[in-house]
């Protein structure tokens, strides 16, 4: 993918990464395996967090579809974005760099999803060409 700006939009079930130029847009979804993609609640007596396991496949699945963008903005509605973040450093360090801004962000359309980043990034351009 050869866009500059990439918008990955993410929760514990699924990812939407989104590659935007200013005329295009490549959309893919990604989903966690199977045994990840139960949401679980905690339960008073119950021995364990009540957290599912972290799916690093899942979140490397996610980080190879950012390659290619040269800025990155991470949104979602709870920890998973954390925890892709944590992927990234540990496991991604090529994208480091690249990740502009984590932002918490509910559950969009991926068209508002697109809006809010073409918003993110022109903000980014602007505050970066004053320096």
């Amino acid at each position: 993918m050869s866009h500059y700006h990439a918008v990955v939009w993410l929760d514990h079930k699924e990812a939407h990464v989104m590659h935007i130029a200013p005329d295009d847009i490549e959309k893919s979804i990604i989903h966690p395996s199977g045994a990840h993609q139960k949401h679980l609640h905690g339960k008073g007596g119950v021995v364990g967090s009540g957290r599912a396991v972290e799916d690093k496949a899942y979140y490397h699945a996610i980080a190879t579809a950012l390659h290619g963008a040269s800025e990155i903005l991470v949104v979602g509605p709870a920890q998973a974005k954390l925890a892709l973040i944590k992927h990234i450093h540990s496991h991604d360090k090529d994208l480091v760099d690249k990740i502009l801004g984590v932002e918490t962000v509910d559950h969009p359309t991926d068209g508002q999803v697109v809006a809010y980043a073409r918003k993110y990034f022109a903000a980014k351009d602007q505050m970066l060409s004053q320096t």
